[in-house]
């Protein structure tokens, strides 16, 4: 099959990338020039485990190609794929005019027959929208949302558990069961309006699992109980499950879990429908957030010149984009409680500008752990785990780790020379015997 991936970002070129090596004929399609630039000479605009290789493999078998020029890209494609990464503000809010101005800007180069799936954010109603506005265009319309897991991208795309498959006319089916027939035999046919939904409410259901089980370990610390020991107790119960999203740990950083909440209240305030779980959902994610920040004041009181070790600076492991990292947010505001911030990241070798009054960064782990009177395990890369605590005790000034998922409980959080703080500990905030000592 001829595809053009339009939108060449991690869930463009991941997209891009796994076609063709599932055998089909693939032109990548983004409007700047520099970013296509840089992948024709098989270089991706980010880093995700082994997208680089399968891109160099798809330009030497030249099934794969890369174009700025739409003209070119859409001259005979049977499938237009858009797959924008929809930009989210601070807010967590989407900018879906993004991709329709996107989709604008190329409209007269689709030929007529030409079926345009879209997998970006977008709400409900916008392929609709887009099918009724572009009505006198002759195309077909599907949508497939996207399930783009960072550092596990290329895996998760290749070997997906089902895909949903959202269509304006069921004579598309085969077309989109050969175009999934690689990776998968089970698609989850639904209309357009049914299968956008279908990644608002998943989105949803795993951030109220999140805050359920967060707000809950914050009340384990207080009775004395430890919410890991409670998970256990939860997901082996057979109406659960071991596979529930439930694991005592940070807030939901980012713009993915939020901006499809976000959506579901806006449709809430839009059609006169109230949505107090999903705006409860928010309210407790914020609330949580706060929990590093008031047991780092507590870790910290009477300190002079405090350092504080962060471990790891990225979104999450397997990426280097460090756009709504928590762990920048928190050094950001480190910073302006007068505290040193110093840093280690295996997937950062240099930060922007602007942070570079804010944080020390340090070749490696040992080295940001130096004179620190707290580490915070902030990234969860595996090298972290090669730390002994032997080199923690000796490096920093006091041995103190805050480790929200217990990343490091194995290797460190039971030796009794280090003050090992995890969420849902009954000591997290002081008020019961530590069972991570």
């Amino acid at each position: 099959m001829k595809i053009v991936v339009y939108g060449l970002w991690h869930l463009g070129c991941v997209t891009a990338a796994c076609l063709t090596a599932a055998g089909h004929e693939v032109r990548g399609l983004d409007r700047s020039a520099g970013v296509v630039a840089a992948l024709r000479n098989g270089h991706p605009p980010l880093h995700e485990p082994g997208l680089a290789e399968l891109i160099r493999a798809g330009l030497a078998s030249g099934q794969l190609s890369f174009t700025d020029s739409p003209a070119d890209a859409l001259r005979d494609a049977e499938l237009l794929w858009v797959a924008f990464d929809t930009p989210v503000n601070d807010q967590d809010q989407a900018d879906v005019a993004f991709v329709r101005g996107e989709l604008e800007a190329i409209a007269d180069a689709i030929a007529p027959g030409t079926l345009v799936l879209i997998s970006s954010q977008v709400p409900v109603g916008f392929t609709g929208a887009l099918a009724q506005d572009w009505a006198a265009r002759g195309l077909r319309y599907a949508y497939s949302p996207e399930n783009l897991r960072l550092g596990k991208a290329i895996d998760v795309f290749q070997h997906p558990e089902r895909v949903v498959v959202g269509l304006r006319d069921k004579a598309d089916q085969p077309t989109m069961a050969a175009l999934f027939a690689p990776f998968t035999e089970r698609i989850e046919w639904m209309s357009l309006e049914s299968a956008e939904m279908t990644k608002h409410a998943l989105n949803a259901f795993l951030a109220t699992s999140v805050t359920f089980i967060n707000e809950l370990a914050r009340l384990c610390e207080r009775v004395g109980a430890d919410a890991k020991e409670v998970e256990r107790g939860l997901k082996s119960e057979a109406r659960i499950g071991p596979g529930a999203y439930l694991a005592p740990g940070g807030a939901f950083a980012g713009g993915t879990l939020a901006r499809d909440v976000r959506f579901l209240i806006e449709f809430g305030e839009r059609y006169d429908v109230a949505t107090p779980l999903f705006e409860g959902v928010l309210a407790s994610n914020d609330a949580h957030k706060d929990w590093v920040r008031d047991t780092m004041q507590r870790l910290l009181r009477g300190r002079n010149q405090p350092v504080v070790a962060l471990l790891g600076l990225t979104y999450k492991p397997g990426t280097s984009t460090l756009r709504r990292s928590a762990a920048i947010e928190l050094g950001n505001w480190l910073h302006q409680q007068g505290v040193h911030v110093r840093a280690h990241d295996p997937a950062v070798a240099a930060l922007p500008s602007e942070l570079l009054p804010v944080i020390t960064l340090c070749a490696t782990a040992e080295a940001a752990l130096e004179g620190a009177d707290i580490a915070l395990v902030a990234t969860e890369w595996p090298i972290f785990r090669t730390l002994a605590a032997d080199d923690v005790v000796r490096a920093m000034r006091v041995p103190q780790i805050i480790d929200q998922n217990r990343f490091l409980a194995a290797t460190v959080g039971g030796d009794p020379r280090i003050t090992y703080v995890a969420v849902g500990t009954p000591d997290a905030l002081g008020t019961g015997d530590s069972m991570q000592k």
